[in-house]
C-alpha cells in the first residue's frame, strides 16, 4: 500500500464525484441552451455538445484513475447529445409548427446518384412549398409519395416528417443518459477513492 493512502478523505472523494456528476448535467443544460439560441445553425450545438461530452469523459478518467470508463460513457453521452441538441428545434415545431399533408414532386438527387436529397413538396391544395425537405441517405422518400410534415412558418427550424417530431422523447432520452452518467460518476468516485487509498494511480488506460 502506498504510504499515506489511509489519509485519503472519503468526503473529498464524495465531493469530487458529486462535482463531476454536476458537470454532466451542466453540459446537457448548456448544450440545450445553445441549441435554442442557435436554431438556424444546427452544427453549433452539435460541436458544443460533443466538446462537453468529451470533457465529461475526461473528468470520469480523472475521477476513476482508469481510462476505460471514458469509453463506457460514450453510449449515454450520445443519448445526452442527441436529446439536448434536438429538443429545442423539435419543441419549436410542436409549439408553432404547421402540419401539412404533402406529396413529393421532385428530388434533386434524381439522375445524379447522390445521397443528399432536396425534396420539392406540393400541398393538397396544389401549392408548392418554397422550403425543400432535406434527406441524407439511400432510402429517401420518392417522388409521388405522400407525407405528413411539420414546418416552421418562421422558416427558422427545418421541416420534419410529422412522425419524427417528438420533443418529449428527446427530453426523456437526454434524462436517461444523464441518470446513467450520474451513476457512472458515483462508481468512478468510489473506485477512484479505493485506487488512491491503495496508491494505484498510474496506467490509466488499462487500470481496473
Amino acid at each position: 500500500m502506498h504510504a499515506g493512502g489511509d489519509g485519503v478523505s472519503p468526503w473529498r472523494s464524495l465531493r469530487r464525484a458529486a462535482w463531476v456528476a454536476l458537470c454532466g448535467w451542466v453540459a446537457a443544460l448548456v448544450t440545450a441552451c445553445v441549441s435554442y439560441l442557435a436554431l438556424r445553425w444546427v452544427a453549433v450545438p452539435i460541436v458544443v455538445g460533443l466538446a462537453l461530452c468529451l470533457t465529461f469523459g475526461g473528468l470520469l478518467v480523472w475521477l476513476h484513475r482508469a481510462g476505460w470508463i471514458a469509453l463506457l460513457s460514450l453510449a449515454p453521452g450520445l443519448m445526452v447529445l442527441v436529446g439536448a441538441v434536438q429538443y429545442a428545434p423539435e419543441l419549436a415545431l410542436e409549439v408553432r409548427g404547421v402540419r401539412e399533408s404533402v406529396v413529393i414532386v421532385a428530388d434533386s438527387a434524381d439522375g445524379t446518384g447522390g445521397k443528399n436529397h432536396r425534396l420539392t413538396l406540393r400541398t393538397e391544395d396544389g401549392r408548392e412549398l418554397a422550403e425543400r425537405m432535406t434527406y441524407k441517405g439511400d432510402r429517401a422518400p420518392r417522388p409521388g409519395q405522400r407525407l405528413d410534415v411539420i414546418r416552421d412558418p418562421e422558416g427558422v427550424v427545418p421541416m420534419e416528417r410529422a412522425g419524427q417530431v417528438d420533443a418529449a422523447g428527446r427530453l426523456h432520452g437526454a434524462f436517461a443518459g444523464l441518470v446513467t452518467w450520474t451513476l457512472m460518476a458515483a462508481l468512478a468516485g468510489w473506485r477512484g477513492h479505493v485506487r488512491r487509498r491503495q496508491g494505484r494511480e498510474g496506467s490509466l488506460l488499462l487500470s481496473l
